[in-house]
């Protein structure tokens, strides 16, 4: 029997099912058989699976107008989207400029962002993108354009995309870029540091002064490209006190800044955009994933100067900002002004953070190194503290889950991190269901796979043979 139904073996699918139906934080397969979903389509369905106001924006617009290119006609769905946008990124940047922490926000003050006065005062001008990597692409460009340079900074571990443009920005070879030869010489990597990771700040200044005294030019240098949060590389959050350092430096030598939050957006952490943890203003905004629930659209938010006087055709694209997901996503929208939400956002991660800090404090697995992450998007390492990381690890937890009804989704570079990414909706006792499921889990990793395996070095050496590094991609 054809098990690929034609589809192409470049794929890869973490789990050999195939679904039917979904509702919040549940999905089932052909057989009827339901499971937690804790991967929501990779992170596109922070407010769960087929949510209702979603389901009923989509459709009422399905009966008025399915499809009309902006390039041709302008459409009242994209035109109604865009200023709600840039509302939501300018009051998430007001609060930066104002110093109000996420910690500080109530979820009143959260949803009142839809109609925060304040907001007014930045400046943003936006177009929407057929997907996350379409956005990476038309940020390069738009870069490329105000800057007239050509060189981009991005980080090791990072994700952009799989693209021609955007697959050279991506933190590591493979799978990504492997065969497809000499990719642009104009994109630099340095190391990122994180409070999750063993690259301190200085580390990651040291590549960048070694980049430029080695490398290239910093007058060649038109934008650094970075996650807030990194998604593919475990959750890791980018260190608050580097990204002060970053927008200096950006803001000295006219570099562009440019934050993907394709996965983080969207109250991934707990608040509307992760650059609100870093304390940090990007210069151009990437959204997408979360933004319509579960059609397809993408995002790019910048600054007046930046996204306006461009040439005329520079940007655009047939189906970019079709109507029903821009439908969609102002529903979106409907949902974030919601109070609810962010109560909801914020008993997932003390549910989170109070579940692994029990477990880890029961001795539930000597594989439970801890949690990655901020907030409400939190990845759990599996890290040995003698046999450091082992796939068969990784192996072992998603089908033993997968059986038990729970999907997981694996991540970090040695895949060794658990990405939990379940509906910020999720209804409490299904989340609680979901852990107990993980908990048992883990508790059932093999002994045997304790035995090093060289994949990495132990917690110990890692600390003391990390060395910061550029590399030139391609």
């Amino acid at each position: 029997m054809n098990t690929r139904y034609q589809v192409t073996n470049a794929f890869t699918m973490v789990h050999p099912i195939t679904l039917t139906h979904g509702k919040n934080a549940c999905v089932w397969d052909t057989n009827n058989k339901s499971y937690i979903d804790f991967v929501g389509g990779i992170g596109v369905l922070n407010f769960g699976h087929c949510q209702p106001k979603i389901v009923e924006a989509i459709t009422k617009q399905a009966q008025l107008l399915t499809h009309y290119a902006y390039n041709a006609a302008g459409h009242l769905p994209y035109q109604t989207l865009m200023p709600r946008l840039c509302q939501w990124v300018a009051a998430s940047m007001h609060a930066v400029n104002t110093n109000k922490a996420p910690a500080a926000l109530s979820p009143q003050a959260i949803a009142d962002f839809d109609s925060e006065p304040h907001a007014k005062a930045v400046a943003l001008s936006g177009m929407l993108t057929n997907s996350g990597a379409e956005a990476t692409e038309n940020a390069l460009k738009i870069a490329r354009l105000k800057t007239k340079r050509v060189g981009v900074i991005a980080f090791d571990g990072g994700f952009h995309g799989r693209t021609l443009a955007a697959v050279n920005l991506n933190g590591k070879v493979a799978p990504y870029k492997r065969g497809l030869g000499p990719l642009s010489s104009a994109v630099y990597h340095i190391p990122f540091p994180s409070p999750d990771n063993t690259v301190s700040d200085q580390q990651a200044m040291a590549a960048l002064t070694r980049l430029f005294e080695i490398e290239t030019d910093v007058d060649n240098i038109g934008a650094f490209i970075v996650e807030p949060i990194q998604g593919e590389g475990g959750f890791q959050r980018l260190s608050p006190s580097f990204a002060q350092y970053l927008r200096a430096f950006c803001d000295e030598h006219g570099i562009v800044l440019i934050m993907d939050e394709i996965q983080s957006g969207y109250g991934r952490t707990g608040v509307p955009f992760a650059f609100m943890h870093l304390g940090v203003n990007p210069d151009l905004l990437l959204l997408g994933k979360s933004i319509a629930g579960g059609l397809p659209l993408g995002a790019v938010i910048g600054t007046d100067d930046l996204m306006n006087d461009l040439p005329k055709g520079s940007l655009g694209g047939t189906y970019s900002g079709n109507p029903v997901a821009c439908a969609a996503a102002n529903a979106t929208f409907d949902i974030m002004a919601d109070a609810t939400t962010w109560e909801n956002a914020q008993h997932y991660s003390d549910v989170i953070e109070t579940s692994v800090s029990t477990w880890q404090a029961e001795n539930l697995s000597p594989w439970l190194h801890g949690l990655t992450g901020v907030g409400a998007m939190r990845g759990i390492e599996l890290r040995h503290k003698e046999a450091g990381t082992n796939p068969q690890v990784m192996t072992h937890i998603l089908t033993e889950a997968r059986a038990r009804g729970l999907l997981l989704m694996p991540s970090g570079k040695y895949r060794h991190i658990i990405r939990l990414l379940p509906p910020l909706t999720i209804e409490p006792e299904t989340l609680q269901h979901g852990l107990d499921i993980l908990k048992e889990v883990l508790q059932s990793i093999p002994k045997h796979f304790s035995q090093p395996t060289n994949t990495q070095p132990t917690s110990a050496e890692s600390n003391n043979n990390t060395a910061a590094k550029t590399l030139a991609a391609g």
